[in-house]
């Protein structure tokens, strides 16, 4: 990989190499929201929590949902800040500070507000939440990059928003042209 890819990592996806060696990302996809010098965050987009639903977190954050709220299932965006609330989402929605324009296609916002706006109905139009998200400290991601521990594909909202969660990785992968069948986990010499 080239020093450019590494430095232009906001608004793509990281698409988990298999045997990345951690079991909390074996076939993981995350949305980066943000990359620098001091560090980056993202959301994993296709693993969907089995114990905790969306009306459990309305329920603690005393927010009342109408009927007119869509389903929406509740995303494990990553081991860090399991408490904290993120919603990946399109930009026809913002929440004055609260939203990060990750770029011309894709926001993300952490607060009670959105949350509120989608219990009522409302709010963005395509829309993920995540529960946590994935953080690494300067100069970890490029390392792992750079151990092939991970793909960098350009993200569609087809794929963020509408792919069924257990079709995300393949989805991603055969965006840049590759089979999945073809990827190994074996690091090693020809």
């Amino acid at each position: 990989m080239s020093e450019t890819t590494f430095n232009n990592l906001t608004g793509k996806l990281l698409v988990a190499m298999p045997g990345i060696g951690d079991p909390r990302f074996e076939n993981s996809v995350i949305f980066m929201c943000a990359h620098s010098d001091d560090g980056s965050m993202g959301l994993i987009i296709n693993q969907v929590s089995q114990d905790i639903r969306v009306n459990d977190v309305f329920e603690q954050l005393d927010i009342n949902v109408t009927d007119m709220m869509a389903p929406l299932p509740v995303h494990f965006g990553g081991p860090v800040e399991l408490g904290r609330g993120f919603v990946l989402h399109s930009v026809d929605y913002q929440a004055d500070s609260a939203s990060l324009a990750v770029d011309a296609t894709y926001s993300m916002t952490a607060s009670r507000e959105i949350l509120s706006d989608i219990a009522r109905g409302g709010g963005p139009r395509e829309r993920l939440l995540c529960l946590g998200y994935a953080g690494w400290g300067p100069g970890q991601l490029e390392a792992e990059l750079a151990q092939n521990g991970w793909l960098t594909v350009d993200p569609t909202p087809k794929i963020v928003f509408e792919v069924p969660n257990d079709q995300k990785w393949e989805a991603s992968v055969r965006s840049i042209g590759i089979s999945p069948a073809l990827l190994s986990g074996e690091v090693g010499h020809a």
